[in-house]
C-alpha cells in the first residue's frame, strides 16, 4: 500500500485529521455502527444544479452501492448475489467472466479524476474497490506521463471527463504507445466530440463506452452497451438495470414524448438521491412521483437509445470543472459601467466550453471591453475566467424578461478565441 510517490505536505486548514495520523493512532478492527442503508448518508455531493447556489445532493449508502453494482455488472456481466457481508457475482451458464471488458481482481486503472465530485468518488474510487481493482493514481495530469503509465503498469483502464482525452490524443505519445492492453475506456461528465470517439476506437481495440449521469442519480443512470458491436455514435446509450427513463414535454412536465421526439429527461432508479441537503422546496421541484427531472434535454431513438440533445440548465463545463453563468455575472455587474450581463458557452473540443460574456452598458457609461475583461478575470478562479467579451446595445431578452440565451450562444459560437 506504500505511494510509488509522496505528495508534496500542503499546509492543512484547522480541524483537519492527518489520514496517516489517523490509521497509526486507531485500531484496524472497524467500529460497530448501526445505521439505516436507506436513510442514512454516505456522502454529500454538492452541484449548483439550474441556479449556481449551492445545493448538497443527499447519497445514500443503498445510492452509492446499488450505483457500483449497476455499472460494475454492466461492463463485467452476471447478476449481484450478497451473503455473509461480502458481495458476489452470480452468473448464469454460459455468460463468462473473459467475454466483459472488467472483471473481478484482474484490472489495473489509471486514476485522474478527481474524488470530490459524483463521477470521480463512484467510478473512480467506491466502483474500483469493489471490483478488486489496482489503482495508479496521479495527483495531477500530466499527458505523457498518464501516457507512459499505461505500459508501465499494464493498464487495463481508464476514462474520466472529454478534456482528459483529448490532450491524450493530441500528444505524440498516443501514436507510439502500446494500447493492446487497454479493455475500457469510460466517459461522462460532457458530450465527447465524435471525431475523438472515433480517434480512441481506432487506437483501443477494447471498448470504449460514453455514459450520462449526474450528482443526483449518484453517478450514472445510462451507458453504451460493453461492446464495439453495441456502442452507437452520438449516443449516451441505454438505460441501467433498474433504471427507468422517460422524455417528458419540457414545458407541461407530464406528457410523455414520442420516440425520436425531444424532451426533459427523468430517471427513476435506486441510485436516484433522496434529496437536497435542507432544501425541500428545491427537492420536490426536481422529485416528483418517484422521478427525477434532471433539467436536461433528450430524445430516444427507435431502439431505446438516449441522446442529449441540451442543458435546460445554464451551467458550463470547462476542462470537466461546472462554471455557473451566475458567478460570472456578479462580478461583471459590479463593476459601475454595467447596466446586465449575460455568459455563455462557446463549444470547444479541447476544454469543452468557453465562458463568454454579453454586457450591456448603464446609461452614459463608457468602458472598453478589454478593460471589463481585464477587471472580472481578476476576481475570478483560473477555470472559471471568461475568455470573450463583447458590448452590446441591449442583452437580449423574452416578454417575460427572461435572457434569450440560445440567441447569445448561437453568437458565441462565431467569436474567434485565441
Amino acid at each position: 500500500s506504500a505511494p510509488v510517490k509522496m505528495l508534496q505536505k500542503q499546509p492543512l486548514p484547522e480541524g483537519t485529521i492527518d489520514f496517516v495520523s489517523l490509521v497509526a493512532d486507531h485500531p484496524p478492527e472497524p467500529p460497530q455502527v448501526e445505521f439505516d442503508v436507506k436513510e442514512d448518508l454516505a456522502h454529500i455531493a454538492y452541484t449548483g444544479g439550474t441556479t449556481g447556489t449551492p445545493k448538497g445532493v443527499m447519497i445514500t449508502h443503498y445510492n452509492v452501492i446499488a450505483n457500483c453494482c449497476q455499472f460494475a455488472l454492466w461492463f463485467g456481466g452476471g447478476d449481484i448475489e450478497f451473503h455473509d457481508g461480502v458481495f458476489h457475482v452470480r452468473r448464469m451458464e454460459g455468460d463468462r467472466p473473459e467475454d466483459h471488458p472488467t472483471g473481478e481482481g484482474r484490472e489495473v486503472s489509471l486514476i485522474v479524476v478527481p474524488w470530490f465530485h459524483a463521477m470521480g468518488v463512484i467510478g473512480y474510487l467506491d466502483m474500483q474497490l469493489l471490483g478488486g481493482t489496482t489503482l495508479v493514481v496521479f495527483p495531477r495530469f500530466d499527458p505523457t506521463e498518464y501516457l507512459q503509465a499505461i505500459n508501465k503498469y499494464r493498464a487495463t483502464g481508464f476514462g474520466g471527463a472529454p478534456q482528459l482525452f483529448v490532450q491524450l490524443v493530441e500528444n505524440p505519445l498516443f501514436r507510439e504507445i502500446d494500447m493492446s492492453d487497454i479493455r475500457l475506456v469510460a466517459s461522462g461528465a460532457a458530450p465527447i466530440p465524435h471525431h475523438l470517439l472515433e480517434s480512441l476506437r481506432e487506437k483501443i481495440p477494447g471498448v470504449v463506452c460514453e455514459a450520462y449521469g449526474l450528482s443526483e442519480c449518484t453517478m450514472g443512470c445510462a451507458a453504451n452497451p460493453p461492446s464495439r458491436e453495441g456502442f452507437r455514435l452520438g449516443s449516451v446509450g441505454l438505460p441501467m438495470q433498474d433504471t427507468e427513463i422517460k422524455i417528458v414535454d419540457p414545458e407541461k412536465g407530464e406528457e410523455e414524448m414520442p420516440v425520436g421526439e425531444i424532451g426533459e429527461i427523468c430517471i427513476k432508479g435506486p441510485q436516484v438521491m433522496k434529496g437536497y441537503w435542507r432544501k425541500p422546496e428545491e427537492t420536490a421541484e426536481v422529485l416528483r412521483d418517484g422521478w427525477l427531472y434532471t433539467g436536461d434535454i433528450g430524445r430516444f431513438d427507435e431502439d431505446g437509445y438516449l441522446y442529449i440533445v441540451d442543458r435546460k440548465k445554464d451551467m458550463l463545463i470547462y476542462k470537466g470543472y461546472n462554471v455557473y453563468p451566475r458567478d460570472l455575472e456578479e462580478v461583471l455587474n459590479a463593476h459601475p459601467a454595467v447596466a446586465q450581463s449575460a455568459v455563455v458557452g462557446k463549444r470547444d473540443d479541447r476544454y469543452g466550453e468557453l465562458p463568454v460574456a454579453f454586457v450591456q452598458l448603464a446609461p452614459g457609461a463608457s468602458v472598453s471591453e478589454e478593460e471589463l475583461l481585464e477587471y472580472a478575470n481578476a476576481e475570478l478562479a483560473a477555470y472559471k475566467k471568461i475568455r470573450a467579451l463583447r458590448i452590446v446595445e441591449a442583452v437580449p431578452a423574452s416578454q417575460a424578461g427572461k435572457i434569450l440565451r440560445r440567441e447569445l450562444k448561437d453568437l458565441a459560437q462565431e467569436i474567434e478565441i485565441g
